[in-house]
This record gives C-alpha cells, structure tokens and sequence, in this order.
C-alpha cells in the first residue's frame, strides 16, 4: 500500500515537472516571437547604409556595427527639438490630466449631489463615441479659438479621459466608508481627506494612471499631425514621418531605425522600472468589495 502511494506520488511529480517544462518552453517560444521585432530594429540600427542595401537576404547578425545612424539622427534631423517638445506636451498635459482625473473621481465616489449617478452613466456613456468625432469637434474648436500650431491647442483636448476617471473612482470606491465617516466626526475637510487618505491607500492605482498617461501623450500622433504643420511644435512620433520625408529619406531604412530605437527607449525604460506597479494598479482598479 505504501509502495503504491509513493509510485502515484513520484507520477504526481513528474507530470508536474513536464507541464512546468513544456509551460515554460511556450513562453520562451513566445517571448523570442514578441521580442525579435525589437532585436531586428536594434540590429538594423547599427548596419551601415551601404551594408544593409548589400543584404539580398537579411541577416540576423552584422560583423561591422555602428552608431553613426544614431550620430546622425540627432545631428542631420531636429529629433532633439523633437524631444524636448514632447516632453513639454506629456508633462503639462499629464499634469492637468492628473488635476481633473482625481478630482472627478472623488466627486462620483464620495460626494452625493443629485443627479449624481445619471451624469455619471451619461459621462460614461462619452466611450461610445468614435474617435474620429471627437477629433473633428476638436479640430473645429481649437481652430477657430486660433490655437493651431501652439504647445495649447495640442493639450487642451488630451486634459481628461473618461476611462481614467471610472478606473480611479471604482478605486476610492473600495476604500472603507467608516474611514470617511471617521475623518468627518474629526472635522477633516473633504479635501484635507482627499490628499491624506484616498490619495495614499490608491496610489498605485494613481502612478498606473499617470504611466499610461505619459505612453499615450509620447505615442500620440495623430491630433498633433491634424493640428500642427508648424516643425517647431512636431512632437516624437510625428517627427518620425519628417525624418522619413525630408530628413534621411525613404531608403536610408538603419537611419531610420536609429531614431526609433531612441524614440522608443525612453518608454521601454519606463514600462521595465514600473511594470509592476502598472499591474498592480490595474489589478486593483478593476476589483471591487
């Protein structure tokens, strides 16, 4: 009898330990098919010009790497301007965002007023409508308040985000009501409350926002193409197709992944120093009780 339970047990084992290998084989198998776009536009970064165009069948290594490619895209083309702009727009406009995000949400979480759930449901009710009419709206508004081709017109219409405001409500809404009814019996304004308590208990919830704020300002590409032809407001994404057009040209492909390999790396710095914050914050937003 103990013999036949230690061969189940040994069985047991051994089927775990193959699931867990083939489990862990796929995922290798899948990561190597997720990051090898990556690994061809680094690869292609540092080829040569004349390197590349020799290649009748693409190689998966170089023998002769470099950075002149990278050299190039900050001197030949405006990609530093580029930068900098993008950086003024994510920044003011993740600023702003932030500033009417948290305060709408703790109004539909904590405050009552009438009417209160009805505006919420129409509130929501804004996801249903397709981009391409918000943008035209927008287009049509900013255009004749005179505020095409300046850092106002390219951030006023990014200030607010209906899904950012129903994820960080459901959020203050898990928060204890006994904390809110305590914080009133002292006399803690609602503000006062605001700051120190819900801001605090849902702060992962607030840096996941404000992360994903700064991926879609840095990839927003096309309200600022719509509502800039000037070059000195281009953003990053944007200065991609100048780069294509009037900069290196449409054949020099490795110059052209040069500049978005550095494009791209800010972001992918950001996502692998807070990706587990990320998950931890959506994870928490979209469980309730």
């Amino acid at each position: 009898m103990q013999q036949d339970f230690e061969q189940i047990e040994r069985r047991a084992k051994t089927n775990a330990r193959i699931r867990t290998t083939i489990t862990y084989l796929l995922l290798v198998f899948w990561s190597l098919i997720v990051l090898f776009p990556f690994y061809w536009m680094i690869l292609t970064s540092v080829k040569s010009y004349s390197s590349y165009n020799s290649e009748y069948i693409p190689k998966l290594f170089t023998a002769s790497p470099t950075l002149q490619n990278y050299i190039d895209a900050f001197t030949t083309v405006s990609l530093g301007r580029y930068f900098f702009n993008t950086l003024i727009f994510t920044v003011i406009t993740t600023a702003l965002m932030l500033f009417v995000v948290i305060f709408a949400a703790f109004a539909f979480a904590r405050m009552n007023f009438r009417g209160k759930n009805l505006v919420f449901t129409l509130f929501l009710s804004l996801m249903m409508i397709p981009n391409e009419l918000v943008i035209i709206t927008n287009f049509v508004t900013i255009t004749n308040l005179g505020l095409r081709n300046t850092f106002l017109g390219l951030i006023l219409p990014s200030v607010t985000s209906v899904f950012y405001i129903y994820l960080l409500k459901e959020n203050f809404e898990m928060v204890p009501d006994e904390l809110y009814k305590a914080a009133k019996v002292d006399g803690t304004s609602d503000l006062k409350y605001l700051f120190k308590v819900m801001i605090p208990i849902c702060q992962p919830t607030i840096v996941t926002i404000i992360i994903l704020k700064v991926i879609e300002c840095w990839n927003s590409y096309v309200w600022p193409r719509l509502i800039t032809d000037d070059e000195a407001y281009f953003l990053v994404s944007n200065g991609i197709q100048e780069i294509r057009e009037n900069g290196f040209g449409r054949e020099n492909i490795p110059a052209m992944m040069a500049a978005v390999v550095v494009i791209s790396l800010p972001l992918i710095i950001l996502f692998l120093i807070f990706h587990k914050k990320i998950m931890a914050g959506v994870s928490r937003g979209g469980t309730k009780g």
